[in-house]
């Protein structure tokens, strides 16, 4: 079995147990929080996303990765983690413009990762950092959808609340 049949195959069994806990335990769960708590919790994965730098360490990587997908993700990656911790913050405080950074910060988020996943010429060059895009983009994309799903479907509530 070649390189790229086996990452998709990891790929998306990952994205399908993911989509399942989210449906089984997840979502429901959620149901019983207030919107800015679901979205808190939604988004907190997000904030570890530093961990992508790792695309720019040559030890970790083979030293053919591209390195425009290396240079984007790890920054695109970085990113994404500033907007989540910013959009946690102002979920937290009496913000009026928290739910506006939840959408910049899922948006920027989603479309780097699907413009990671489609650079599929870097599969074989991922080395160390394979179980990033096998595991850890799976759950981040879950998440992105259902951080989608809360601001489409959830009414706002008053930010001037505090948690």
């Amino acid at each position: 079995m070649n390189t790229l049949a086996i990452f998709l195959i990891q790929l998306i069994l990952s994205i399908m147990v993911f989509t399942l806990l989210a449906k089984w335990v997840i979502y429901p769960w959620l149901q019983s929080k207030t919107h800015k708590i679901a979205l808190m919790i939604l988004i907190a994965p997000h904030t570890l996303r530093h961990v992508g730098l790792t695309f720019l360490v040559p030890s970790v990587t083979d030293p053919d990765i591209p390195q425009s997908f290396a240079f984007t993700t790890a920054w695109g990656d970085f990113i994404a983690a500033i907007l989540a911790l910013i959009a946690l913050f102002a979920l937290k405080q009496p913000i009026k413009l928290a739910i506006p950074l939840v959408w910049i910060f899922n948006l920027e988020g989603c479309i780097d990762l699907l413009y990671a996943l489609s650079q599929a010429e870097a599969v074989p060059t991922l080395a160390g950092t394979w179980y990033i895009p096998t595991f850890i983009v799976p759950l981040l994309l879950v998440s992105h959808i259902m951080v989608f799903i809360w601001l489409l479907k959830k009414p706002a509530e008053k930010l001037t609340t505090r948690l």
